[in-house]
């Protein structure tokens, strides 16, 4: 069996979001520089971790407020995937991730304990500074695409080794 079908049945959940906006003609996305944890140093979406008894949309609508200060309607929120992402040489970072779009917000985006919130042009994405797997499928996420694949990581623990389409079932 190779790594990418030895997929735990109880994989952490987790969401991100991407916040878009137009600024003079130029579509830009909120991604946010790590402070800490998972993905320190890189540029991520806003999110995290489920708790208790939350679902996709509350979760979501939570960690874009803690992190940001940013207000966003369950309403407003796209679902655009899901992620399945494999690390065979650190089990415990394995997870699934739900991907989210939102245009619509309430706030100004601030600094967290977690993430320095930063604008980018989609059209110039920090795919160097962003975990490995973004450039394969975030741009067609931010064009309005959806999203359904796993990502396989390497020994190196940031390098992806081998990513697939796949479908999920229910969450």
């Amino acid at each position: 069996m190779t790594a990418a079908t030895q997929v735990p049945d109880d994989l952490l959940r987790v969401c991100v979001a991407y916040l878009c906006r137009e600024v003079g003609g130029r579509r830009q996305v909120l991604l946010g520089r790590k402070k800490r944890g998972l993905g320190k140093g890189l540029f991520v979406g806003l999110g995290g971790k489920f708790e208790a008894g939350e679902t996709e949309l509350d979760a979501i609508v939570r960690e874009i407020e803690e992190e940001s200060g940013v207000i966003v309607e369950k309403s407003d929120l796209d679902r655009r995937g899901d992620l399945r992402y494999l690390f065979p040489h650190r089990p415990t970072w394995s997870q699934r991730s739900t991907v989210f779009v939102a245009t619509r917000w309430t706030g100004d985006p601030s600094p967290s304990d977690e993430l320095d919130p930063e604008w980018f042009d989609v059209s110039d994405l920090p795919l160097d500074q962003m975990w490995d797997d973004a450039r394969r499928w975030l741009p067609e996420v931010l064009d309005g695409g959806h999203v359904s694949r796993e990502f396989v990581f390497g020994p190196d623990l940031a390098t992806v080794s081998t990513h697939r389409p796949i479908r999920f079932g229910p969450a």
